[in-house]
């Protein structure tokens, strides 16, 4: 069962904290503070975040030291981070945070709704991805237990097939009404591709398990696409 999605943010002044709290305790998620870069790092390192909040001046680390650090680590560096600034250096400000690895770099003071819709679209695709991970859990331990007719829960392998389909199209469901989502509103190129990745992910874990099905004449093990 997926869990709330637990999101970074990352200020070292208390007041932007509390802002940025309020903003987002709409979406009903987990909100991790961290009121520096070391801080923010030390999160990263036993907890795994949808999306990671990060201002841009903080002093000793500041954002873009923080974000390289970040993408450094292969733990975390798929996570999005979206960059705020309550300055504005030109368009060579801009670039080195996107040059950095941030998602997004928004100005302060920024709209409450519009941040809170960014931050919404990474909270459904990192949800719809820790979905599509358990499913294919479940795949792996069919396929490894195929041969012994079945995987230790008491369940038949046709059962166990038929729950695993129900759940994989469910999932396929609120992928392709994301993607619709994404496009109706010119989302950033960064999520688009983020929910392009992860219908590729599940076009390969249907077709692992349409080859698991009686009568497909395919009977070798298939490996769901990363």
């Amino acid at each position: 069962m997926v869990q709330k999605a637990k999101i970074l943010l990352v200020d070292d002044r208390p007041e932007n904290l509390l802002a940025l709290e309020a903003i987002l305790s709409a979406l009903d998620q987990t909100l991790v503070r961290a009121s520096s870069g070391e801080e923010a790092l030390k999160a990263l390192l036993t907890d795994d975040f949808a999306v990671i909040l990060l201002d841009v001046q903080m002093p000793g680390m500041d954002g873009f030291e923080t974000a390289a650090h970040i993408k450094r680590r292969e733990r975390t560096r798929d996570i999005p981070i979206i960059f705020l600034t309550a300055i504005n250096h030109g368009p060579h400000h801009t670039f080195r945070g996107y040059a950095a690895g941030a998602v997004d770099y928004i100005s302060k003071p920024f709209d409450p709704w519009v941040l809170r819709a960014k931050v919404s679209v990474f909270v459904d695709l990192y949800m719809k991805n820790c979905q599509l991970k358990e499913q294919a859990a479940l795949l792996r331990l069919q396929l490894e237990g195929g041969d012994k007719g079945g995987v230790g829960d008491g369940k038949e392998p046709a059962g166990l097939l038929a729950e695993l389909s129900a759940r994989l199209a469910a999932v396929e469901e609120q992928a392709e009404a994301l993607s619709k989502q994404l496009d109706d509103e010119s989302a950033d190129a960064a999520a688009v591709a983020t929910a392009a990745h992860l219908e590729r992910k599940l076009t390969g874990l249907r077709r692992a398990l349409d080859a698991l099905e009686p009568g497909t004449g395919s009977t070798s093990p298939v490996s769901p696409q990363g």
